[in-house]
């Protein structure tokens, strides 16, 4: 009898942990999708409201821009904006500046940092972690240090209001970020492939360029993409060096629609858009690759 009465609790006890157990898995179950949500909720407000407030802005006219309100319901939709931002911006001519600029700034970033990656990693002399200590220092050297003192190199030179004076501290500050991620890719690759490859008579470029290059893919697109982007939009050392139109890049079409009292801010807005949009397109289409890139260099490093 005695058995049978603490059988009682014992089974009433098991049904009340499952119980809790069953609500503790709903309730997280819910807590979990509320996360979900949440974030999905932060991330359109983060990226997706930008944009729409920025094409929205661009739509109206100078006067609506100082009404109250996050976003603006035009009376008319001023297409006008976009054509002025085009003719009278020069933005056909800025944006092939940036386009050859950014261009050119992409392929010597990843070759120099594929050959300094390779030499630094794989190749046996004294200096070598040094020089790849002294190029990936250049991550902590910010750019407003050297405005002054290359403004003076390229005045003496001769290469302000030229291709050079942007094409060289762009690829010097892509560089040390190129590098880092190369390197630890190379180190990945297996040294066996390149002792074979030494075994079959091939030369230090061919190893470099047919042999490790095409195992750099997913890094190389990750170079070739946070260059593009990072230099894109750079607008403090073209200022400094470029004062004629001839290589001026495309935030300077913002500054065609300033005036020293009143400035056409729709415009500018359209201007915004139109300079953001081939940025977001690459970023859009190639953002898996920079994704994969990153996290594989930081594992395999």
């Amino acid at each position: 009898m005695s058995d049978l009465l603490s059988a009682e609790p014992n089974a009433i006890d098991k049904k009340a942990q499952e119980e809790a157990r069953k609500k503790f898995k709903k309730t997280k179950k819910k807590t979990k999708w509320s996360k979900v949500v949440l974030w999905i909720v932060l991330s359109l407000v983060a990226v997706i409201f930008p944009l729409v407030w920025l094409l929205d802005f661009s739509l109206a006219s100078s006067n609506e821009l100082f009404t109250s309100g996050l976003l603006i319901i035009p009376e008319k939709i001023q297409w006008g904006n976009y054509q002025k931002a085009f003719v009278d911006g020069h933005f056909l001519l800025y944006l092939k500046n940036s386009v050859l600029i950014n261009g050119l700034a992409v392929i010597l970033v990843i070759l120099v940092s594929i050959m300094a990656g390779f030499a630094c990693k794989r190749m046996k002399w004294k200096l070598s972690g040094f020089v790849k200590t002294m190029l990936l220092m250049g991550m902590m050297i910010p750019i407003h240090a050297t405005l002054l003192p290359n403004y003076k190199i390229y005045s003496e030179l001769g290469l302000k209001d030229t291709i050079w004076a942007l094409l060289i501290p762009y690829v010097a500050f892509s560089l040390p970020q190129g590098m880092f991620l190369m390197t630890s890719f190379i180190e990945s690759i297996p040294i066996e492939v390149e002792e074979a490859a030494v075994m079959d008579g091939c030369g230090i470029f061919r190893i470099i360029f047919q042999i490790v290059t095409p195992m750099l893919k997913s890094s190389i697109a990750t170079v070739a993409i946070m260059t593009f982007l990072n230099n894109w939009n750079e607008f403090m050392m073209a200022s400094t060096y470029l004062s004629k139109p001839k290589w001026k890049t495309l935030p300077f079409s913002i500054l065609e629609f300033t005036g020293q009292y009143s400035s056409n801010y729709a415009v500018q807005f359209a201007v915004m858009a139109l300079t953001a949009a081939p940025a977001i397109i690459v970023y859009i289409i190639l953002n898996k690759h920079i994704t994969k890139g990153v996290a594989m260099g930081a594992v395999k490093g």
